[in-house]
């Protein structure tokens, strides 16, 4: 008993000040997660962004660790990495417009018209595909999207073809692949709308047009810029939907996943410029208050 009672005083007067500072108890919290945040992901990062002024020996292919910005002037004077670059920017900006569009009225339904018994379960349905393996789905689209498949069987009769592979099957690959996370954004920020501003919106005269412009819209540009945030910068950084049904298709993603083997110092100046794209899009959305709401 005498040998327990100092410890256990020593337990009561640490929680105490624990209680007492909040400040404190909450740093210790969070101690141990941002160690691993900055030694796994900013460590990572710095390193990457340290071995793009390096170069390859054109003989060995061996890393050579002589600093030089030579891999950046590639970049920028290539006409080819500019094209592949704009090319993936517009890939993620054309899926993020498609989810936004795809998204809304499955939003709208689940969080607005269903029962609430059945909005639980619905939201369950929009997550299940994500449970699903990501090479699964993107072999089942390779298969609905190849010469003769599905989509072809389907639009036959109308004298109309599919896609095949290429870039639009890329955007149509992502956009599926990505939809559930613009819609579960936009069915919590549909939920959260006051049904009284629709309704003096429809008692001031105004038609279903004007109020989703003048009233839902603007209340639903945080929900949209946070999904935005997913999709935008995971398409931006994929690399294998690409390579399933791109074709020839060429994205910065798989660009760098090719140039790992033969030139690193290349593939790292080149993943640098998806990390710079995607933190200027993160500045850019900042300022819609989207960020408070992921």
């Amino acid at each position: 008993m005498t040998k327990t009672a100092p410890a256990a005083g020593f337990v009561r007067r640490l929680a105490g000040t624990l209680h007492r500072r909040p400040r404190l108890q909450l740093s210790l919290l969070l101690t141990a997660p941002l160690t691993w945040l900055v030694l796994a992901y900013l460590g990572s990062l710095s390193a990457l962004f340290l071995s793009a002024f390096w170069t390859t020996d054109s003989f060995t292919s061996s890393v050579v660790k002589v600093w030089n910005t030579d891999n950046f002037t590639t970049l920028f004077e290539s006409d080819v990495y500019r094209q592949v670059a704009l090319r993936s920017v517009g890939v993620a900006l054309a899926v993020t417009a498609l989810c936004a569009v795809i998204a809304f009225p499955v939003a709208f339904y689940t969080a607005r018209i269903a029962k609430p018994r059945w909005r639980p379960l619905l939201v369950v349905a929009i997550l299940t595909p994500l449970w699903a393996s990501y090479l699964v789905k993107a072999y089942a689209w390779r298969l609905i999207l190849a010469e003769g498949g599905l989509l072809d069987w389907l639009l036959g009769p109308f004298g109309l073809e599919g896609p095949g592979y290429g870039l639009t099957a890329t955007v149509l690959v992502l956009t599926y692949l990505w939809l559930p996370y613009m819609i579960l954004p936009l069915h919590a920020g549909l939920e959260q709308l006051p049904d009284n501003l629709l309704d003096a919106s429809a008692d001031l005269g105004a038609r279903t047009g004007r109020t989703f412009r003048s009233v839902v819209l603007p209340m639903l540009l945080p929900s949209i810029a946070a999904g935005s945030v997913f999709t935008f910068s995971l398409s931006l950084g994929d690399y294998i939907a690409v390579q399933i049904v791109g074709g020839k298709t060429q994205l910065i993603g798989n660009l760098i996943y090719s140039n790992i083997t033969l030139d690193l110092p290349l593939a790292a100046a080149l993943g640098t410029v998806p990390v710079v794209i995607i933190v200027g899009y993160l500045l850019a959305v900042r300022r819609t208050g989207a960020l408070s709401s992921l």
